[in-house]
């Protein structure tokens, strides 16, 4: 009887593999048909995870999805990308036209696609060139400073982070060498300290839920990682402070079409980058397979449908599994929404560069709501967004005061600047700012002040 079902499964997976070797996938790029957007038209023999993977090659390249068309019903995956770049305009050139085909053709072309779970394993180099630590805990002021400062201390040099906070959560992936060597950090009592430092400042306010850190293996995609961290962590969980502000949330709903065999889901909210790529990743993390869908983004707000079913075939069959769906959509959309004043940093890199940084924000009374740090050709490029500790704009002469201290070309405010406080309200500052630098973790026994 095993005997029996082995052979079965093992003829599936060839049948399978001989059907992606007849039906490569086929990429087609049309810039004449659309007069305000490149069309990029994708064929291929359907495989668990294939639209995710398309979409996440899309938004690496930094293109803006404005319109698509899915269908990936039975075996067959074929859908419509409608894409620009980031400035509004379609891809011209005849290498960008290629790489795009290529980059798709490369992720979808062979095996088999299994989106990456969460790993529970403990520290180990995730490349040749850095060890990538992975890290989720309650959000509070000042993490940011008191993680940095501990890496920085352990001689650990920060060469790439992405931060985000969500819903009273954060999580982390930073990229990291060993400050002499400039190569990943792999010994494993050096590692077992780390983690157990990192650990102590994560569970440093005495959170229910405990900190958790780790290191994905082979080479992580940060955003992947970081909406599988806060799914993982609960962070679609409702607080009464959210309950209050409903209305702030995107709309998404989901019914059961009975006689299509298959659930509806609807989301409409204000556009911006990347949104497909959220929605899509949260989906395939809940197991759920989209076959038909459309996306529209052409105007200031995005609507989105998907036709969605189990891996198993079988559609949303309660109603906590529909409160479940519509949760973790919002959370997945509302992760990314940057909260608070632009701000980006651009110089030389060094050892420690952001510890200072977040440490003189610290400081001042400010605290990082994301956070996407980078290294190139030995220049840092770093962005923040920041806010006050009681999640308050920030008061100008706050801003002017750490521009001053960092270097006002070193540290320029980006976008818009609404998230500056007017002048009546500067006032409250010193009360927020003073409390908090007067509680700093250090003075709670937990670590030393690294200054």
């Amino acid at each position: 009887m095993d005997g029996d079902s082995s052979s079965s499964w093992d003829s599936d997976d060839e049948y399978e593999k001989f059907i992606r070797r007849m039906n490569p996938p086929r990429v087609v790029i049309d810039n004449n048909s659309c007069p305000n957007a490149t069309v990029i038209k994708v064929d291929s023999a359907n495989k668990y995870g294939i639209l995710l993977e398309v979409v996440q090659v899309l938004i690496d390249l930094n293109l803006i999805i404005k319109k698509a068309y899915i269908s990936s019903d039975g075996g067959w995956f074929m859908d419509v990308f409608k894409v620009t770049d980031t400035d509004g305009k379609k891809i011209e050139t005849q290498k960008q036209l290629e790489n795009i085909k290529d980059c798709i053709r490369k992720s979808i072309g062979e095996g088999s696609f299994e989106p990456s779970r969460s790993r529970s394993v403990d520290f180990m180099p995730s490349s040749s060139d850095h060890t990538s630590i992975e890290l989720t805990g309650a959000d509070r002021p000042g993490l940011l400073s008191e993680v940095s400062s501990v890496l920085t201390d352990l001689k650990c040099n920060v060469v790439s982070a992405e931060v985000w906070t969500h819903n009273a959560r954060a999580a982390a992936v930073m990229q990291v060498t060993d400050e002499e060597t400039g190569s990943a950090i792999t010994d494993p009592q050096r590692l077992s300290k780390i983690k157990q430092l990192l650990c102590n400042v994560l569970n440093g306010n005495n959170s229910h839920r405990r900190a958790k850190t780790a290191v994905s293996m082979g080479i992580t995609h940060k955003e992947r990682r970081l909406h599988q961290m806060m799914f993982d962590d609960r962070d679609y969980e409702k607080s009464d402070e959210d309950n209050e502000n409903e209305h702030c949330r995107p709309k998404v709903t989901v019914v059961n079409w009975f006689d299509k065999d298959c659930s509806v889901v609807t989301v409409q909210c204000k556009d911006r980058p990347k949104l497909l790529f959220d929605t899509v990743c949260t989906l395939t993390d809940m197991q759920y397979v989209v076959f038909h869908g459309s996306v529209d983004a052409e105007g200031p707000k995005a609507y989105q449908e998907y036709c969605i079913r189990h891996i198993d075939g079988s559609v949303v069959n309660s109603e906590a599994e529909r409160q479940r769906v519509v949760q973790c959509l919002e959370a997945a959309i509302e992760r990314r929404v940057s909260e608070g004043l632009k701000l980006e940093l651009s110089t030389s890199d060094r050892m420690g560069l952001l510890s200072d940084v977040t440490r003189i924000f610290r400081e001042h009374g400010l605290t990082v709501t994301r956070a996407e740090v980078s290294t190139r050709d030995g220049k840092a490029i770093n962005t923040f967004y920041v806010r006050d500790v009681a999640g308050n704009s920030v008061d100008p002469k706050t801003l002017d005061d750490i521009r001053s201290e960092i270097g006002q070309t070193v540290l320029q405010v980006k976008g818009n600047s609404d998230e500056l406080k007017s002048p009546q309200e500067s006032s409250t500052r010193l009360l927020f700012g003073g409390l908090f630098r007067s509680k700093s973790l250090y003075n709670l026994g937990l670590i030393r002040s690294y200054t």
